[in-house]
C-alpha cells in the first residue's frame, strides 16, 4: 500500500473510532436510556457515554418537567406541548440512530474491501458524520424549545426540583438512601 492510501485509511479508521464514540453523545441525553424511565440501554445511544450527560439531556428534560408537573406549575396546554415534543423527539431520534447505524455499517463492508473507492469510503463517513451532526443539533433546538416553554418562575422551581433530585443521587451514591425511594444502604458515618 501507497504511504498516503495508507494515511487516509489509518485516517478513516480513527474517524470511525471518534464518530462512535462520539455518537453515543448525539443521543445519550434522549428518551430511552437506563432504569428509572430511562428505559433500557443504559446512559449511551449505541453503548457508550459520550458528550452529553443525561442530567442535561432534553428527554430527560421533558421527562423531569412531566414527572414533576404539580410542582413546577405547569399548565395543561404546556403539558400537551411536552408530551407532543417528547413524542417528536423519539421519533426522530429513532430513525436517525437507524439511519447512522445504517451508514456505519456500510462504512465497514467498505472498508473490509480492499478494492473500494477511497472516495466512496470519505463519502460515507461523511454522511455518518453529517446525520451525527444534524441529530445532535435537533437535540440542542429542541431543549430550548421546551426551555421556551416556561415561564421563568416556571424555570427557577424547576432548577429548585433539578437540584434536589441531584442531590437525593448524590447522597444514595454515599450510602443515605435512594433517591427513587428503595431500600436505605445503612450509613457508614454513624
Amino acid at each position: 500500500m501507497k504511504q498516503g492510501t495508507s494515511t487516509i485509511v489509518t485516517l478513516g479508521v480513527a474517524a470511525v473510532f471518534a464518530l462512535s464514540v462520539g455518537i453515543s453523545g448525539a443521543w445519550a441525553n434522549e428518551p430511552g436510556y437506563g432504569k428509572e424511565g430511562h428505559g433500557e440501554r443504559g446512559h449511551g445511544s449505541m453503548g457508550g457515554h459520550g458528550a452529553g450527560m443525561m442530567h442535561t439531556s432534553t428527554g430527560h428534560l421533558i421527562r423531569h418537567l412531566l414527572k414533576h408537573e404539580k410542582e413546577i406549575g405547569l399548565t395543561a396546554e404546556q403539558i400537551t406541548k411536552l408530551k407532543d415534543a417528547q413524542l417528536n423527539i423519539d421519533k426522530l431520534r429513532i430513525k436517525s440512530e437507524a439511519d447512522i447505524q445504517v451508514a456505519e455499517r456500510e462504512f465497514k463492508a467498505l472498508n473490509e474491501d480492499e478494492k473500494s473507492d477511497l472516495g466512496a469510503i470519505e463519502a460515507k463517513l461523511k454522511q455518518s458524520g453529517d446525520l451525527q451532526v444534524a441529530l445532535r443539533l435537533a437535540s440542542v433546538k429542541a431543549r430550548r424549545e421546551v426551555l421556551a416553554l416556561l415561564t421563568p418562575e416556571q424555570r427557577a422551581k424547576e432548577k429548585a426540583e433539578h437540584e434536589k433530585m441531584m442531590q437525593q443521587h448524590k447522597d444514595a451514591d454515599k450510602g443515605y438512601g435512594s433517591p427513587h425511594g428503595g431500600a436505605m444502604k445503612s450509613n457508614p458515618h454513624k
